[in-house]
């Protein structure tokens, strides 16, 4: 079986279950908008070239204010008070046209990969 290549993947801290965060409703239906987009923009085909968008449901980004956030890798781009108003603009503006948010950026934590040895 042929695993297909990554291009992102998305982490929603939208359930808390400490609420410490944000609204508990409002990280589910963000949450819901997320599971909408990706998939009505066709981010989760194998096929595609640029490889596919993972999501993941975060209990917790230890971030505890401004949420939901979202969490972009391999950017590490930390997007706050991501309601479903913003899921959209986010996911069209950074994964489709590469271009960050710095509006609703919070953080920015670039992946860096352990030297081989």
């Amino acid at each position: 079986m042929n695993t297909p290549r990554i291009s992102h993947h998305l982490l929603l801290c939208a359930t808390p279950t400490k609420a410490k965060c944000c609204d508990p409703e409002i990280g589910a239906a963000s949450w819901s908008e997320l599971k909408r987009v990706v998939k009505q923009l066709g981010l989760e085909d194998p096929g595609r070239p640029e490889g596919v968008v993972l999501r993941s449901k975060a209990d917790c980004l230890r971030i505890c204010e401004r949420g939901p956030v979202l969490l972009i890798w391999p950017e590490g781009i930390w997007y706050a008070s991501v309601t479903p108003e913003k899921i959209e603009p986010i996911v069209q503006s950074h994964v489709i046209n590469k271009t960050i948010c710095e509006e609703w950026t919070i953080k920015t934590t670039p992946f860096q990969a352990s030297p081989q040895h």
